[in-house]
């Protein structure tokens, strides 16, 4: 093996391209190990916590963007998404479209999604639901006991089980095949 190597460095293939080579390679297993330990821990855990591990979601109420009052405690026996985001964040942007695709394909399915904005100027959140749009309800930020108390990345998103409690809490961009595959675990449970 050493000797394949070693061939490759004297002339097969010549320094200038080996150097480039190992560079890149440098540079990938740097990378790699910067995406390991900075990495949200959600993007590691694969599925949903647990029936035994979950905690019981609490109550909460936020208002929608028309100031219509939308409860968590109404959405009881449905598996709910919420997903805190804001209109200048680009990974809420990237995410965005798997969050619609998934609640138009799980609308009837007992499935509810629901999106927090976090934005000061409210009157930022239309154009946003336009330009994505988005049929699914669009709350505005306030009391919600589940946050964590010293903050949140965005954007965070919550998956709650049928029975209103946390099954999975994801920080940072989600694939939409994992939030699928995660919804579809919940929907099969009792």
């Amino acid at each position: 093996m050493s000797r394949i190597f070693s061939s490759m460095r004297s002339g097969i293939i010549p320094r200038k391209i080996w150097n480039l080579i190992s560079s890149w390679v440098g540079v990938l297993i740097l990378s790699l190990l910067i995406l390991f330990y900075a990495a949200p821990a959600s993007w590691w855990q694969f599925g949903v916590t647990e029936v035994s591990s979950r905690r019981q979601g609490a109550d909460f109420s936020l208002k929608t963007i028309d100031e219509v009052a939308w409860k968590f405690a109404d959405h009881r026996d449905k598996v709910v998404l919420v997903n805190y985001w804001a209109t200048w964040c680009p990974p809420c942007r990237i995410e965005t479209p798997g969050l619609v695709s998934l609640a138009n394909e799980y609308a009837g399915r007992g499935v509810s999604v629901v999106g927090v904005s976090v934005d000061e100027d409210v009157g930022l959140i239309p154009p946003f639901i336009e330009k994505y749009q988005i049929k699914y309800p669009i709350l505005v930020a306030g009391l919600d006991p589940n946050l964590p108390p010293d903050g949140f990345a965005l954007p965070t998103t919550f998956l709650y089980d049928k029975k209103g409690r946390i099954a999975k809490r994801y920080t940072g961009i989600v694939l939409e095949s994992t939030f699928r595959s995660d919804i579809e675990s919940l929907l099969a449970e009792n």
